[in-house]
C-alpha cells in the first residue's frame, strides 16, 4: 500500500509516537514505584479476575449513581477497543497491502459490523458527555475543561477519519465492505459522486494517512491526559484493598520516625497510583456529605491536586528527596478539606476504579497531629479526656458501669462461660440518651437467656474517633489496654452497640499485633480468633430462632437510617430490616431517598462528633430533611452517634414530634411476654 519512502516515514512516525507515549508513562511509573511499600499481592489470580471482569464488562462505570453516563462510557470504552484493534490492522496494512486482521470468515465479517456500530455509539457517547460538561456544566466536571475538549476532539477526529477512510476504502475495494452498514452507504455516495478511479485511489491513501495520524496523535496525548485512566484504572482495580472500606492500617509508632503523610514522599505507591487512575468523573464529589453541605472538601480534588503535585515535583518524588518537597498541608490540601471528612466511605463506594480516599485524608491528619501537634482547638479537650479517663467527656472512669444500675448485668469475670462480652462503648456508658440503648440491649439479652458480662469500669474507649482524627498513638494505647483485658478474661465473642466500635474491634484490633510490642504472643493470637458482632446481627438471629418475639408496633410508619459504618462499610443491610420487619411490617417500613450502601451520613463519623461544624450547612440537617420528606412519623437507627445527630437535627428544625429511637430500644420496649 505504501511506497518505500512512505514506509520509512511511517516507521519514523511509529517510533516518535512510541517515544511520546512511553516517556511520560515511564515518568509516572517511576513516581509510583518510589512510593512507600504496601502489600497488595495477596490472591493475585483473584485480583486479576476481578479487575478483568470489572474493566472488560465495564461494571466499574455501570453503577446505579449515573446509569446513563455509565452507558455512554461503555460506548466509548468498547469503541476504543475496536479502534485500537483497527489501528493495529492499519499499521500492518501500511506494510502489507490488503492485510485484514480477522480474515474473510465470520469473525472478519462480524468485526466490520462492530466497527461501524461502535463508531456511531462513540459519537453518541461523546456528544452526551460533552453536553453534560459544557452545556449543563455539572459541578462534578468542573476541572480540566481544555483536556476534556481535546480528548473529545481527538475521539471525533479518529471516528470521522475512520468513516472517511472506510468510505474510500470500500469504493476503491468493494470486497472490503463485508458487513459494514454505514461505511457501505458512505461508499455508495463516493461511487455516485463522479470521482475518477484515480481520484478515489488517491483519497483512499490520503484517508488512511488522516486516520493513522489522528489516532497516533491521540496516542501521544493520552499519557498527559485524564484518558490515561484507560490504562491505570484496570491496574488500580487489580491493586484494590480486600479490607473493609472502614478499616485503617496501623502505624508502627515504635519504629517509624515519620507518621502519616507530611510530604508527597511519605505516600504509598497505591496513593500515587490512585492519583494517576482518577477518571475525574466526580462521582465521589456528588456522594460526599461534606461537599454537599457546602464545605471545602471534595474527594475528587483531594486526588486531583495530589496528581498535580506529584507531577510538578516528580523528580524529587521519584528520587525520594524528601527535603526538596513542600508539606502537603497547605501546598496540596487545606485545613477545611482535611478536617471535614466524616470517613463515611460514600466516595470510595461510588468510585469506578476504587480509589481509596479515606486513608489519604487520615494520613494527613496523622501527620498534622503526631508530627506538628496541629489540629482543631476543640480536640485538645477530647484527646486529653481520652488520655486521662478513657472517654471523650472526661467523666471519671469509675462511673463507666453506672448505666447498668438496677439491671442484672454482671462483670465478665463472674461469667466464665459467657456467650458474649457486651462492649458498651463510651456513648452507651456516659451519654444519658445513649445509656438507654445499652440498657435496652441488656434487657433483650436477658430475655433471650444469652449469658453475657461487661468490663464495667475497666472498659476503655475503643479509640475509633482518636484514630480517625489522626491520634494513632492514643488509639494504640487504648487498644492495647482493651486487648489485654479481653485476653485476661478469656473473651471469645464480643457484642457491640456502636457500629464504630464494631468496625474497630473487628477489623483493626487484630492487625495491631505487628506494631504493639507490649502485647504478649498469647494476646496477639487471641485477637486473631476473636469474634465481633453488632447487636443487629444477634437480635435478628434471636428473632429468627424464636428465642425472643416482639409485638408489632402500631401507628406511624418508621424510616430506617443506615449507619455508614454498619451498612456501607460492613454490609449489615438486611439484619436491621429483618428486625424492623417484625416490628413494623413491610408496609410500616419507609426507605429514605438514600439508603442501604448509598445511605447519607449523619455527620458524626471520622471523629467529627467531637468537633464544631462551622463550615457550610450541617450534615445532619440534610439527612433530617430526607426523613421529613419521607413522611415517616419516626426514624429508627442502630448507632448511638446517629441517634444523637438525627435528634439534634429534628430539634433544630422544630420537629421533635418525629421520634428517633435505636432498634435495640424498639425491640426491648416491644418484647412479647
Amino acid at each position: 500500500m505504501l511506497s518505500t519512502p512512505e514506509k520509512l516515514v511511517f516507521i519514523l512516525i511509529i517510533l516518535a509516537t512510541t517515544a511520546a507515549f512511553l516517556l511520560p508513562v515511564i515518568r509516572r511509573f517511576r513516581i509510583v514505584g518510589a512510593g512507600r511499600p504496601l502489600n497488595r499481592s495477596d490472591g493475585p489470580w483473584k485480583r486479576l479476575w476481578s479487575a478483568l471482569v470489572k474493566a472488560l464488562l465495564q461494571l466499574c462505570t455501570l453503577k446505579s449513581e449515573r446509569p446513563a453516563t455509565g452507558l455512554m462510557h461503555v460506548f466509548i470504552f468498547y469503541g476504543a477497543l475496536s479502534f485500537d484493534t483497527l489501528t493495529v490492522n492499519h499499521t500492518i496494512e501500511g506494510f502489507i497491502d490488503g492485510f485484514y486482521l480477522f480474515g474473510n470468515g465470520l469473525l472478519g465479517l462480524a468485526f466490520s459490523f462492530v466497527l461501524d456500530l461502535f463508531a456511531v455509539l462513540v459519537l453518541v457517547g461523546v456528544a452526551f458527555i460533552a453536553f453534560r460538561r459544557f452545556i449543563l456544566r455539572r459541578k462534578a466536571y468542573a476541572t480540566t475543561h481544555l483536556d476534556s475538549a481535546l480528548i473529545y476532539l481527538f475521539i471525533l477526529a479518529a471516528t470521522l477519519t475512520f468513516f472517511y477512510f472506510q468510505a474510500f476504502a470500500i469504493a476503491h475495494h468493494p470486497e472490503t465492505a463485508r458487513w459494514s452498514f454505514l461505511s457501505k452507504e458512505l461508499a455508495g455516495w463516493v461511487s455516485h459522486s463522479g470521482l475518477s478511479a484515480e481520484a478515489v485511489a488517491g483519497q483512499f491513501k490520503i484517508s488512511w494517512w488522516a486516520h493513522i495520524l489522528a489516532v497516533f496523535a491521540f496516542i501521544s496525548y493520552v499519557p498527559h491526559s485524564k484518558y490515561f485512566h484507560m490504562f491505570t484504572g484496570p491496574v488500580n482495580l487489580f491493586a484494590r484493598t480486600h479490607a473493609p472500606g472502614g478499616a485503617l492500617a496501623p502505624l508502627d509508632i515504635e519504629n517509624e520516625e515519620i507518621f502519616g503523610a507530611e510530604k508527597a514522599s511519605d505516600t504509598t505507591w497505591k496513593d500515587r497510583l490512585d492519583a494517576f487512575a482518577c477518571m475525574e468523573c466526580g462521582r465521589c464529589q456528588d456522594a460526599c456529605p461534606a461537599f454537599r453541605s457546602e464545605k471545602p472538601l471534595s474527594p475528587k480534588m483531594i486526588i486531583f491536586n495530589l496528581e498535580k503535585h506529584l507531577l510538578e515535583h516528580g523528580r524529587a518524588v521519584a528520587s525520594g528527596k524528601r527535603d526538596d518537597l513542600p508539606d502537603l498541608m497547605p501546598a496540596v490540601h487545606t485545613e477545611g478539606e482535611i478536617w471535614t471528612c466524616t470517613t463515611c466511605g460514600a466516595c470510595q463506594h461510588v468510585c469506578p476504579v476504587e480509589i481509596e480516599h479515606i486513608s489519604k485524608i487520615v494520613s494527613v491528619r496523622q501527620s498534622e497531629v503526631l508530627m506538628k501537634s496541629r489540629f482543631p482547638a476543640e480536640l485538645n479537650a477530647f484527646f486529653r479526656n481520652l488520655e486521662t479517663n478513657g472517654n471523650p467527656w472526661g467523666i471519671g472512669f469509675s462511673q463507666r458501669g453506672d448505666w447498668a444500675e438496677g439491671l442484672d448485668v454482671p462483670h465478665i469475670k463472674d461469667v466464665p462461660d459467657a456467650d458474649y462480652l457486651l462492649f458498651v462503648g463510651c456513648a452507651g456508658a456516659f451519654d444519658e440518651e445513649n445509656k438507654k440503648i445499652a440498657r435496652a440491649a441488656a434487657a433483650v439479652l436477658n430475655k433471650a437467656g444469652v449469658r453475657f458480662g461487661t468490663l464495667g469500669a475497666e472498659e476503655k474507649c475503643c479509640g475509633d474517633s482518636a484514630r480517625r482524627l489522626g491520634q494513632e498513638y492514643l488509639f494504640q494505647t487504648l487498644a492495647a489496654e482493651n486487648i489485654s483485658l479481653f485476653q485476661k478474661y478469656g473473651v471469645r465473642n464480643i457484642l457491640t452497640i456502636c457500629p464504630h466500635g464494631f468496625n474497630t474491634l473487628k477489623h483493626e484490633y487484630p492487625n495491631l499485633g505487628g506494631v504493639l510490642s507490649a502485647l504478649s504472643d498469647e494476646e496477639k493470637r487471641s485477637m486473631k480468633t476473636l469474634r465481633v458482632v453488632h447487636y443487629v446481627e444477634l437480635i435478628a438471629q434471636l428473632l429468627d430462632d424464636k428465642r425472643i418475639s416482639v409485638k408489632p408496633l402500631s401507628g406511624a410508619r418508621i424510616a430506617y437510617h443506615d449507619s455508614c459504618y454498619l451498612g456501607r462499610h460492613n454490609g449489615l443491610i438486611k439484619e436491621p430490616r429483618r428486625i424492623l420487619g417484625r416490628l413494623a411490617g413491610k408496609a410500616g417500613l419507609v426507605e429514605l431517598e438514600e439508603n442501604r450502601r448509598h445511605s447519607f451520613c449523619c455527620g458524626a463519623g471520622g471523629g467529627l462528633m467531637w468537633t464544631d461544624e462551622k463550615l457550610g450547612q450541617r450534615i445532619n440537617h440534610l439527612r433530617t430533611d430526607e426523613i421529613l420528606r419521607s413522611g415517616a412519623g419516626a426514624a429508627a437507627v442502630s448507632c448511638p452517634f446517629c441517634q444523637t445527630m438525627l435528634r439534634d437535627g429534628l430539634k433544630d428544625k422544630g420537629r421533635e414530634d418525629v421520634m428517633v429511637k435505636d432498634l435495640a430500644q424498639l425491640v426491648a420496649e416491644n418484647l412479647a411476654d
